[in-house]
């Protein structure tokens, strides 16, 4: 990993002030939008096309059956299944805790809000490197807890013909209601307008791969999507007290992600900087997926060398990223200084690996500075807010006049009439009808 000790430098690298969409980008969406337009208009029949092209298999049906899914619990271990389990249980009893804190009705008063679950959601979960049914817990357990009716599931097949055991057994420990074997763009595109076989959605939700994020955004305005999910990010924040060997896992486990991730280091200890490199050259020897890790330290990653953890702390609001860990003395007592990330690790033992699979929070987060203005996926993402207006007579009489001068300002004649009309009834001693 290069080591950057040029504050300057390091900010203009982490403004992100010079990403924008590259002519590759531009090209995948002309691609994604004629997939999208052509299973809008062949529906079922694109679907199976399109999965024999990209997934090499031609399938006889799109619903993955429930003894399909029964079965699938015999053949995964049974150490895995234990651990999704515990996973499922810790996700649920946090996103029941942020339930009770965030979806209360206030309809009681003159003016309020209902809250109201979505009826029904879509979840995209990729499998285009390997199974992740931690992903799909971790997006279809929220919609679960906010009340969803109905949770469809689109997961690609393998090779062998269906969808993974682990992805099955995954969405019914989540009470995944369907499964269908699309996945890509053609599996954001049925799930946002419908085929014979698969329902339409109000919301389409879950990461992967940019062709599904990027039909996510075509499709936008049909349904509502959760956000855009684009290359996972840590940025570490450490000091002379930071245990070495652990940073360096924890950016090699970002770094596996692939060549697209990004693992930041900023740390005020010159002595940690200048031994990261060897430390994570050691623990290299040993991985299996060595060629992609330093393929992505390599091309993104960095080590910035600054003065004081307050300018750590600079560059890391500057550059929101999605994982931020405050490996440091008295952590939290820098928590106020976090403007922008999406999820905070604070101090050694806050592990980002085990936010990955099972300590409660959803690690579906924004990514690629959307951190700035994103939130984790959670049980907002699954509900909506109706408000609510119950306003008495003296209310109408107070505020009808101003109303009506708006109204005029805006050369909106019928809506100034609407609410003097109701001024003369009340001048004129007149009921107000409901």
């Amino acid at each position: 990993m290069k080591i950057i000790a040029d504050f300057e430098k390091a900010k203009s690298l982490m403004s992100r002030q010079s990403v924008r969409l590259s002519s590759d980008n531009v090209e995948q969406e002309k691609v994604v939008r004629q997939i999208v337009d052509d299973v809008r208009a062949r529906g079922d029949a694109a679907l199976f096309d399109y999965t024999e092209k990209f997934d090499g298999v031609r399938l006889t049906r799109l619903e993955v059956g429930k003894r399909e899914i029964d079965r699938a619990f015999r053949k995964i271990d049974v150490s895995l299944l234990k651990a999704l389990e515990l996973a499922a249980e810790r996700i649920t009893a946090f996103h029941i805790k942020q339930k009770r804190s965030l979806l209360r009705d206030n309809a009681a008063s003159k003016l309020g809000w209902l809250m109201r679950p979505l009826n029904k959601v879509g979840v995209i979960t990729p499998g285009f490197m390997a199974p992740l049914p931690s992903s799909l817990l971790m997006t279809a357990i929220p919609a679960r807890v906010a009340g969803v009716r109905e949770i469809i599931l689109a997961s690609p097949p393998q090779k062998s013909g269906g969808v993974s055991p682990v992805t099955l057994v995954a969405a019914k420990i989540a009470g995944v209601d369907r499964v269908f074997s699309i996945g890509g763009a053609q599996a954001v595109a049925a799930l946002a307008y419908g085929t014979d076989s698969v329902p339409c959605v109000d919301k389409v939700c879950g990461p992967g791969a940019i062709y599904g994020q990027l039909a996510k955004k075509i499709v936008y305005g049909a349904v509502g999507v959760d956000g855009l999910y684009g290359p996972s990010e840590v940025v570490i924040i450490a000091d002379n007290t930071a245990n070495p060997v652990y940073i360096a896992a924890d950016l090699m486990a970002q770094a596996e992600h692939g060549s697209g991730a990004a693992a930041i280091l900023i740390t005020n200890s010159r002595r940690l900087a200048n031994n990261m490199n060897r430390e994570i050259d050691e623990q290299l020897k040993s991985l299996k997926r060595r060629g992609i890790i330093e393929e992505s330290l390599e091309k993104r990653d960095m080590i910035v060398l600054v003065d004081t953890i307050d300018r750590a702390l600079e560059l890391a609001n500057l550059y929101a990223p999605e994982h931020l860990c405050l490996v440091v003395k008295d952590a939290a007592s820098y928590v106020e200084k976090v403007k922008n990330a999406g999820c905070l690790f604070i101090g050694e033992n806050s592990v980002e690996v085990l936010v990955d699979y099972l300590a409660g929070p959803s690690h579906v987060l924004p990514t690629g500075g959307t951190a700035r203005f994103g939130s984790p996926l959670n049980v907002m993402d699954f509900v909506k807010m109706i408000t609510v207006v119950n306003l008495d007579r003296k209310d109408v009489g107070r505020l009808s006049r101003p109303a009506s001068v708006i109204a005029k300002a805006e050369g909106l004649d019928a809506h100034a009439r609407a609410a003097e009309i109701r001024l003369s009834d009340i001048g004129q001693g007149r009921q107000l009808h409901d």
